[in-house]
Formats: C-alpha cells, sequence, structure tokens
C-alpha cells in the first residue's frame, strides 16, 4: 500500500483497521533493518483462479494479476510493480527485446531487479517526443538498458510526424532503417495499451490534435499500442495518423516470440479487449478489477 500505490500513513491504518502510530512503526522497522522488498503476490486461490479464467475467455497462454487495496485504487503503480518483477525474471542473455512507453511501464523500473545481462539489447520501439517528460518513450527504453548494462537502439525521431513520405524519408535515408531492420528478430516485446480518451497520454502530450481525436473516434477507436490506433475488434483504423507513426510496425511487434502487454484501469478496458486482439500476447499484466471486468466483457460478448 505505502511503496507501491502511494497510499498515506492515515489510509493504511484506516484500511487495516489499526492505529496510525503502528503503520509508522512497522515502516521505520522495515527501514531500519534494510528488509523493505515489494512484491505481488499470485498464490491466493482466488486470484489464481481467475487468472486461469481469463487466460480461457480470451486464449492468452498467461496472465499475471496484481493486487489492490480496494477496487477504487489507481491500478498503474500495481501493474508496474508486477510487469518490473516479471521483466527481471524473463530476461537472458543473449536476448533482444522491444520497449513500449507510458505510465504503466514507467513505474516497472522501480521494481526491475538490476544486473548485468551480458549481450542483452534493448530496442525503444516507437519515436520520442519533443520536450523532456518522464513518459518519453526513449528515456523509458534508456533506463531500462542502463539497469541491466545492455545496448540500447532508439528511434530518433517524433512518435508522430507529418506526412507517410516524412517517415518513409527517415527510414531509408535518414539511418533509423538499422533500428527497424534490427526489430524483425526480436525475443520479447512488452508494451503498454493507452484509451481513446481526453485524459489519455497520447493526448495530454499533444500528439494527437482535437480535430484527429474526433476523427479517429469517428471510426470507433478506442486505443492505441506504440500510437497506432485501433477500434474494438483490435483492428488498426484507417486514418492517416496510423501511416504517420514513426514506430515498428504492428506485424513486426506481433511476430515476437514473446509478447507482453501491461494495462489496466476502468477507462481501459475496451482497449485493452482489443490490444488483446491486436497483438494476441503470450502474457498479459493486469489488475485484479480490470481482469474481472474483462471476463464479463468476454462472456456478454
Amino acid at each position: 500500500m505505502y511503496y507501491v500505490e502511494e497510499m498515506t500513513q492515515s489510509a493504511i491504518a484506516e484500511a487495516l483497521n489499526i492505529g496510525r502510530v503502528s503503520v509508522v512503526r512497522m515502516l521505520s522497522e522495515a527501514r531500519s533493518l534494510h528488509e523493505v522488498r515489494v512484491s505481488v503476490s499470485r498464490e491466493t486461490a482466488d486470484l489464481a483462479g481467475l487468472e486461469i479464467r481469463l487466460q480461457r475467455a480470451y486464449e492468452i497462454p498467461e496472465v499475471v494479476i496484481a493486487t489492490l487495496s480496494t477496487r477504487d485504487a489507481d491500478p498503474t503503480a500495481s501493474i508496474g510493480a508486477a510487469t518490473g518483477l516479471y521483466i527481471s525474471e524473463l530476461l537472458r542473455p543473449d536476448m533482444r527485446i522491444g520497449l513500449g512507453w507510458g505510465r504503466t511501464l514507467i513505474h516497472s523500473l522501480n521494481y526491475l531487479a538490476e544486473r548485468t545481462v551480458p549481450n542483452l539489447s534493448v530496442v525503444s520501439l516507437v519515436g520520442g517526443i519533443t520536450r523532456v517528460s518522464r513518459v518519453n518513450p526513449a528515456e523509458f527504453a534508456w533506463q531500462f538498458a542502463r539497469a541491466y548494462q545492455a545496448d540500447c537502439f532508439l528511434i530518433a525521431a517524433p512518435a508522430i510526424v507529418d506526412s507517410a513520405a516524412t517517415k518513409r524519408a527517415l527510414i531509408e535515408r535518414c539511418g533509423l532503417g538499422e533500428v527497424y531492420a534490427f526489430s524483425k528478430s526480436l525475443d520479447a516485446i512488452v508494451v503498454g495499451v493507452g484509451a481513446i480518451t481526453p485524459s489519455a497520454t497520447i493526448n495530454l502530450l499533444g500528439l494527437l490534435k482535437p480535430d484527429e481525436q474526433a476523427e479517429v473516434m469517428a471510426l470507433g477507436a478506442v486505443g492505441d499500442i506504440l500510437c497506432n490506433i485501433f477500434d474494438a475488434e483490435g483492428r488498426l483504423i484507417q486514418h492517416s495518423v496510423n501511416t504517420r507513426v514513426m514506430s515498428v510496425p504492428v506485424e513486426t511487434m506481433a511476430n515476437a516470440p514473446i509478447r507482453v502487454v501491461a494495462a489496466g484501469g476502468a477507462q481501459k478496458i475496451q482497449a485493452i479487449a482489443g490490444a488483446i486482439r491486436l497483438t494476441r500476447p503470450t502474457t498479459l499484466i493486469t489488475d485484479e478489477v480490470s481482469a474481472a471486468a474483462l471476463l464479463q466483457r468476454a462472456a456478454t460478448g
């Protein structure tokens, strides 16, 4: 609660029905003994059953569900923690891993088990943004690579450019072709999912103009992966923005042997369902409330 969801000590005391002094004492003792370690337990019968049901409903080989303190808690930090722990166990020498971006993946950085992984290569799967930000794709990939002393490949271009012709020129004449070619041999990808809402990262950063948002929503857009916008059936929408995204092609990502999708939140359920159809993940990492909502959605068609 305190380290993952960043709840206040008073809120924790109320949730656990204990005194605030007890919370302060336990946190102090944990810090002084250097025993603080954040982990997400997946061993309870309820969670295991929920994971299995979600696997079957969406034909996903593996589902990881993060716990929440309350149904109304923001799941971003919990999913990020579960993602960091999962990736730490996934990495192997000589692996090539492609990374997406977003708030959930940024939270995963705090839970990576930093170590040297020989010959690990990290690829940012999408271009960056033109101002400094914690959610800049390039910044996330670089920090991840630094944690494992890995080589890092970046798409040195804006996330969305002005035309398809500019995109072709950047790939063919400005050195980005090497990164795109390298991405065809990725062993794993880890991506988040965005919803097409006013509060979505893609809108808050100004990557979609207001008229473009209205246009893509009129075409049935529900979410994005690496700024590639798709509908509820997991199909990329027919809009010019999808021809201008400086990202590794979705079909290239879908060919990676290991495909991890990490996302959750009430506003993202439709987007996550579409993303599952689009990427066919081998692992889905979400929270218990979102998992239940996804099951309900699958049951109602």
